[in-house]
């Protein structure tokens, strides 16, 4: 969870005009960046802020837990960003197949060639942030909406099922599905960027040293090497697999080079989802958080008064 949520929710106990207002601007900024990611149009972004805190005010006051405060914020921004969506803004709905995005043995050799591509280093930050964002957008909405909440805004899988009402299960399989969609597209841009210095290197063959592959202990390794051990990934990466199980997926990794370098890759992609930033100016709805300050005091102190009037 971002920490300007837990933030947030401090400075709105003060109760205090200046305190409320920098809550205020913490809360805009969270749901601002959230919308840019999902959404991709500034306009967009900042109508979803300037809606999402005219709804949220008479709730505020209400929650004095960050985590949940999380769960309110997003499930509202969502929503509204669903309303909102621009014709071609969204990718198509549509099923990620696992046998798709999992390499094979070409893409495999590929990145054995060089196990650390560096081909992005020739861009700006700014300029990955804003290919990693497009990126992000083809991603289709189910998929997209547990990507950025969970690899870029930091829920967990938790409040992530909570936000969008699916299991937590359901969380977890688009988690890893999306992940794995946009390393594959990041890995088929970089090889683009670096197909002039490309060298030979080893075959996947030859890296495993003819190994086959696992044929026996837990059902992740049981029938397939590789192709189980990257369905499990995400389960792996995030540690939500049982002790032996973990054991068995850490030993064929730390055997087969193929695989080293595809989870390199993995980490690498999430990594830099988890770097992209989109904040909003801080003179962005300036006058209207000066207003809803006023009247969110209000509020506080009108409930503050019947509570005591209640207590005589």
């Amino acid at each position: 969870m971002r920490p300007e949520l837990t933030r947030a929710t401090e400075l709105l106990r003060q109760n205090d005009a200046a305190a409320v207002n920098e809550a205020l601007g913490l809360l805009q900024n969270t749901v601002f960046a959230f919308s840019m990611k999902v959404c991709g149009h500034a306009e967009d972004a900042e109508d979803t802020a300037q809606e999402v805190f005219v709804r949220s005010l008479p709730h505020l006051a209400k929650i004095s837990e960050p985590k949940a405060l999380a769960v309110w914020l997003y499930k509202v921004a969502r929503n509204r960003c669903w309303r909102m969506r621009r014709k071609g803004s969204y990718a198509p709905e549509q099923m990620l197949s696992l046998s798709e995005l999992t390499p094979d043995e070409t893409e495999l050799s590929q990145l054995l060639r060089d196990p650390n591509p560096n081909a992005e280093a020739l861009l700006s930050s700014a300029q990955q942030n804003e290919r990693l964002q497009e990126m992000v957008l083809t991603l289709p909405p189910a998929y997209r909406m547990v990507l950025v909440l969970h690899d870029m805004e930091d829920l967990d899988t938790e409040q992530i099922a909570q936000v969008l009402g699916i299991s937590q299960g359901t969380v977890r399989v688009r988690l890893h599905r999306a992940r794995l969609y946009l390393r594959k597209i990041l890995a088929a841009e970089k090889r683009k960027q670096a197909q002039s210095a490309a060298q030979p290197g080893l075959t996947v063959q030859e890296a495993r040293g003819g190994r086959k592959g696992r044929t026996s202990g837990p059902r992740a390794l049981a029938s397939g090497g590789c192709k189980e051990v990257f369905a499990n990934l995400s389960e792996y990466m995030d540690g939500r697999i049982a002790a032996e199980e973990c054991e068995q997926i850490r030993e064929h990794i730390e055997g087969c080079r193929p695989c080293v370098a595809f989870l390199s890759d993995l980490r690498r992609a999430i990594d830099r989802c988890r770097s992209v930033e989109s904040p909003c100016s801080p003179e962005t709805n300036q006058a209207l958080r000066e207003l809803l300050t006023q009247e969110y005091l209000r509020m506080v102190d009108q409930r503050e008064g019947s509570a005591r009037s209640s207590v005589a």
